[in-house]
């Protein structure tokens, strides 16, 4: 309102100047030759008096602003330039409002001020001050509107930029969620498989530390195999969290299927047979489906270990066929199966993992006893396959 109310007064002080001035004196322009009469000076009162409501209200003053030009046209001699009012007020319709109604009510405006100016002012129809608010009336519709573009260009970048910058933090916050699962389904395949040789040689020890010395020892020997084995896939997994230049960030490679047969050996030293048949050819597997199917017959051996029984034996197979490697471990145990109950995350943690390969999971009872788990892993992305057959 206090911009408004000092517009309106500079307005007012600009026409009420324009109406001491005779354009038309032989000796150029002079001052104080002519006095206003009082409607003039009224409606010129009136007109920027209206400008003060201007953005409350811009359809309705500029109503009162045309008005008042239009009165001035028709009686005014010599007119006072009221319809400057007018031509702040339509810039102000057109930058408050859209593009069709700019159209619509400048026409209206311009051919009204213009028309009755020509036809029933007291100048000729084609005197410069008919012609001069033609022009204005063009101008001040046409600076509107521009005014009114500019703002919705910078509104438009200002919402994509916050845009950009929220999908940048919800992308931050996946991608932390992501690494969060994979470290901790990490810990739980290294946890799960060493803890439970651990307890299983433990316990071994135990029972034979009195009548067999020298089996208890080699049971204990096991128990710090595991253990040590333990700790350092947990100081590998953990590091994973130290800042890239940490000196103490981990550098040994991540666990693959070339080391299967280490991992059985631990599995057949804790009293659980396994036998391994491979068919894959000697592939080399990307490191992310190498890790996968590794931490797959890990889980898979340890859930044997820990549900299948004491008798129990385990085959684990390893097969590539076409562009996937088919993972399966079965066993033929006769102990309660509590994996897909509830009893752990072994199960979830393997299916996150195959899913978030493109592959699938199968896991379930055998028929005639056992536990059955097989995997489908794509050695090949969708679109690196399609390239290679284009």
């Amino acid at each position: 309102m206090a911009l408004d109310a000092a517009l309106a007064l500079g307005v007012l002080a600009c026409m009420v100047a324009g109406s001491f001035v005779d354009p038309h004196e032989k000796h150029g322009v002079t001052w104080a030759l002519r006095t206003p009469d009082t409607l003039s000076l009224v409606l010129i009162v009136l007109g920027s008096a209206a400008l003060v409501f201007r953005r409350r209200a811009p359809i309705t003053v500029l109503a009162l602003t045309g008005t008042a030009s239009v009165v001035e046209s028709v009686t005014g001699d010599p007119r006072a330039p009221v319809a400057m009012s007018a031509v702040i007020a339509l810039y102000t319709v057109a930058s408050t409002t859209d593009r069709p109604t700019t159209w619509r009510v400048g026409l209206l405006t311009m051919t009204v001020l213009t028309g009755s100016a020509m036809l029933a002012g007291p100048l000729p129809w084609y005197a410069q001050e008919n012609l001069a608010i033609f022009a204005w009336t063009g101008i001040g519709a046409t600076a509107g509107d521009a005014v009114r573009s500019r703002r919705a260009v910078v509104a438009a970048i200002r919402e994509r930029a916050e845009r950009a910058e929220r999908t940048r933090e919800e992308e931050a916050r996946r991608r932390v969620a992501e690494e969060r699962l994979r470290i901790a389904r990490d810990l739980h395949d290294v946890v799960a498989h060493h803890i439970a040789l651990v307890n299983v040689q433990a316990g071994v020890a135990a029972h034979v530390m009195d009548k067999r010395p020298d089996q208890a020892k080699e049971a204990l020997a096991h128990v710090r195999e595991a253990s040590r084995s333990a700790l350092n896939e947990l100081r590998a997994t953990v590091g994973l969290l130290r800042q890239s230049g940490d000196p103490e960030a981990p550098t040994e490679p991540a666990p693959g299927l070339d080391r299967l047969d280490e991992l059985a050996g631990t599995f057949r030293s804790a009293g659980l047979q396994v036998e391994v048949a491979r068919a894959d050819q000697g592939a080399t597997l990307p490191a992310a489906v190498d890790l996968a199917a590794y931490r797959v017959i890990q889980e898979a051996l340890t859930n044997v270990q820990k549900h299948a029984g004491p008798e129990a034996k385990a085959e684990v197979s390893v097969v590539r066929v076409g562009p996937n490697v088919e993972i399966t471990v079965l066993d033929d145990g006769a102990g309660e199966d509590d994996t897909t109950e509830g009893g752990g995350h072994g199960l979830l943690g393997m299916r996150e993992r195959v899913t978030a390969l493109r592959g699938t999971l199968t896991t379930g009872p055998r028929y005639g006893g056992g536990f059955r788990v097989h995997a489908i892993l794509p050695v090949k992305s969708r679109s690196r396959a399609a390239e290679e057959a284009g």
